[in-house]
């Protein structure tokens, strides 16, 4: 899905060009508005802008500086002028910019919907790398690219401290890698949703998702990746020396890039990844503890098929236990991960590993103990995360009221066994209250923000995959069903109140009552008015 963003200090212009593009192609166009170059910034920082529809001439910031603005931050972006002056010195600048279209505001609404339509297919075009990745391919000397990828695999496994600073930095530029070890540096791991063995070269396919990525963001970033041993494919990034911005429009550049090169990957190669990223700065030492953590965090977040982008915003935990309380504590991880995404079978056997060292003959005691609440309290907080109840779950907390181990281990089996069983029975359930209460809001905060991003940021969902999702489980476009809430409580406060046009749309999310009487009109073939008078006459 495109995201278009309109820009106006004009409301009338601004409100219509909205309503016209909301309706032309709610399945591919995600419409945002602004009435001004500021507010219009405030979307850049908050989402991916692919389309931006503009005025040159606004108080402020003109629609030239916001331009620049937004080369600056999405590189991707493009933008489309719309003005009343055909001065040829404004028309002389904007050509001069890349990725930029002129019209006048004289030309009429078919003419912009018509050149957005040309820009979308060019976007749409310009996701089909299949020559990049075959003149990359060709370019790129084989040995060098596995001496690189043989090294980044290294640095993923094991930094030790015997491997200073200066040894890796010298490493690097032996294998022409750009990175610099006084640098933090980001992770991305990117996950093919579609089991990749279902490709007749599925190197190659791994290979060209590689070479996609690297391409969109090497604007910003300097950056080599690897396929690692489960086949997925990683990236070390790091900000452009010159390009120096804060850790969050890194990361939020990052994020909204990876979806360009999720669509990309689907239009050329019919591929479907999901991505996984440092939500800040690593020191080289971290990069394998990181890289197990986004490996985890993939387990427990991704697994419907859906191609996310998911962001790690959390701390590594403070370091300090024991390597063996962090081999258990990794093995529950991988468990309480798999049982999350559905993965039953990989649940099961990582469960019976450890309820096998609980019943060995020669086990430590205190190590059994360990290994034993540690499964015990992941079984139990999971219950308690899922609201699920069973008689006895209060007991999986003490040991002691067993007669014996293999009695212990034998209630372990009996809750795990439940959590599968409430899993498999509960995912239906689960998306319609994601669903109820997403639709809950927009019925009681009609006359609030409910654009698509506004909407994601609530319920923690990424923009795209809100769209998605939402279709998906209820049949109807996101806008849709905001645009037939809103008009059936218009008709409510019409039939049963005194309230006046303009109280009314303002009740039900639209500032401009003009606005409001054309989407009125169009949707019930009435205008307010004269739907309140009919009502009278009934």
């Amino acid at each position: 899905m495109y995201r278009l963003l309109i820009v106006d200090d004009e409301e009338i212009i601004t409100d219509s060009l909205y309503e016209t593009f909301a309706r032309h192609m709610p399945d591919k166009l995600d419409v945002c508005k602004a009435y001004s170059a500021a507010e219009a910034l405030t979307w850049m920082r908050r989402s991916r802008i692919d389309i931006v529809l503009t005025d040159i001439r606004m108080p402020g910031i003109s629609g030239l500086e916001l331009t620049e603005e937004i080369q600056t931050r999405w590189p991707h972006c493009r933008v489309i002028f719309l003005t009343g002056h055909s001065d040829f010195e404004y028309a002389y600048k904007a050509f001069q910019m890349t990725n930029v279209r002129y019209l006048l505001k004289t030309e009429g609404y078919d003419k912009v919907m018509t050149v957005v339509d040309q820009v979308m297919e060019e976007i749409r075009q310009s996701y089909s790398m299949n020559e990049v990745l075959e003149q990359s391919l060709e370019i790129t000397s084989r040995l060098a690219a596995l001496q690189q990828e043989e090294y980044v695999r290294k640095l993923l496994q094991k930094c030790t401290p015997t491997d200073s600073l200066h040894e890796i930095q010298a490493e690097l530029t032996r294998r022409n890698i750009g990175l610099q070890v006084e640098s933090p540096v980001y992770l991305v791991l990117g996950r093919f949703n579609k089991p990749p063995g279902e490709h007749a070269d599925l190197e190659h396919v791994q290979a060209w998702v590689r070479v996609i990525g690297s391409s969109f963001i090497r604007e910003h970033a300097v950056n080599t990746s690897v396929t690692d041993h489960y086949g997925d494919a990683v990236w070390l990034l790091q900000p452009k020396r010159g390009n120096a911005s804060p850790d969050d429009h890194f990361v939020t550049y990052v994020e909204g890039t990876l979806e360009l090169v999720q669509e990309a990957c689907q239009s050329s190669l019919g591929v479907s990844i999901a991505f996984t990223l440092s939500g800040q700065g690593y020191q080289w030492s971290q990069i394998p503890s990181q890289y197990e953590r986004l490996r985890l965090l993939q387990w427990m977040k991704i697994g419907d098929g859906v191609s996310m982008v998911l962001t790690d915003k959390t701390e590594e935990p403070a370091l300090g236990t024991s390597k063996e309380s962090v081999r258990i504590s990794n093995r529950i991880e991988l468990m309480s991960g798999y049982l999350e995404t559905g993965r039953f079978q990989s649940f099961y056997d990582v469960f019976e590993e450890l309820a096998n060292e609980l019943l060995q003959q020669d086990v430590i005691m205190e190590r059994a103990m360990e290994t034993y609440y540690h499964l015990a309290l992941m079984l139990y907080s999971t219950f308690n995360r899922w609201g699920h109840q069973i008689p006895d779950r209060r007991s999986l907390l003490h040991l002691g009221d067993y007669r014996s181990m293999k009695d212990a281990v034998y209630h372990l089996y009996r809750a795990a066994d439940e959590l599968v069983h409430f899993k498999q029975s509960n995912e239906e359930e689960r998306a319609n209250l994601v669903t109820q209460t997403i639709c809950s809001y927009i019925k009681n905060n009609l006359e609030k923000d409910l654009s698509l991003v506004r909407l994601a940021e609530l319920n923690h969902f990424n923009p795209s995959y809100l769209s998605r999702f939402f279709k998906q489980e209820t049949g109807i476009n996101l806008s849709e069903f905001i645009d037939d809430c809103r008009i059936r409580r218009a008709k409510e406060l019409l039939g049963n109140t005194d309230l006046m046009v303009r109280e009314v749309a303002l009740q039900v999310g639209y500032e401009a009552a003009h606005s409001f009487t054309r989407l009125f009109k169009k949707l019930t073939g009435m205008t307010p008015q004269e739907y309140r008078e009919s009502t009278l006459v009934s």
